[in-house]
């Protein structure tokens, strides 16, 4: 799958990662489905900065950052109406209970996986569970 399916929503895209290489990945994913990267963020202050400062439709969280759970991240996102999936190896496990209705992308994935769940928030009514 290559390039934005025709009529959807070009999103800009915040990608909160601390692997270097998953964030290059995610990067190269993202603009290759016709998306826009603001940034790429590999620690929860600076993802919280970025929440803060940059306007963005759409989010990627690593759930766990250097070592740091990013649910203050996604804590800032909500408060601000942002749709965001949560990545991680670990699975809904991984997430406190009240967490694990959140979007979760698995990895490893692949671009067709990241393309089904950026289409599937960009419709209109992708929500999004509370925490």
């Amino acid at each position: 799958m290559s390039g934005n399916s025709s009529g959807a929503t070009r999103l800009r895209v915040l990608v909160v990662e601390d692997e270097l290489l998953i964030g290059d990945l995610l990067d190269g994913m993202i603009t290759d489905l016709g998306h826009e990267v603001v940034a790429v963020v590999p620690r929860v202050a600076e993802a919280l900065a970025a929440i803060a400062r940059e306007t963005f439709d759409f989010a990627i969280v690593d759930v766990r950052l250097h070592g740091e759970v990013s649910l203050p991240v996604a804590d800032a996102l909500m408060a601000k109406g942002v749709l965001f999936i949560f990545v991680t190896g670990l699975g809904e496990s991984g997430l406190p209970e009240s967490y694990r209705k959140l979007p979760l992308l698995r990895k490893p994935f692949t671009k067709a996986d990241l393309a089904q769940q950026l289409d599937g928030l960009a419709r209109p009514g992708g929500a999004q569970g509370a925490a």
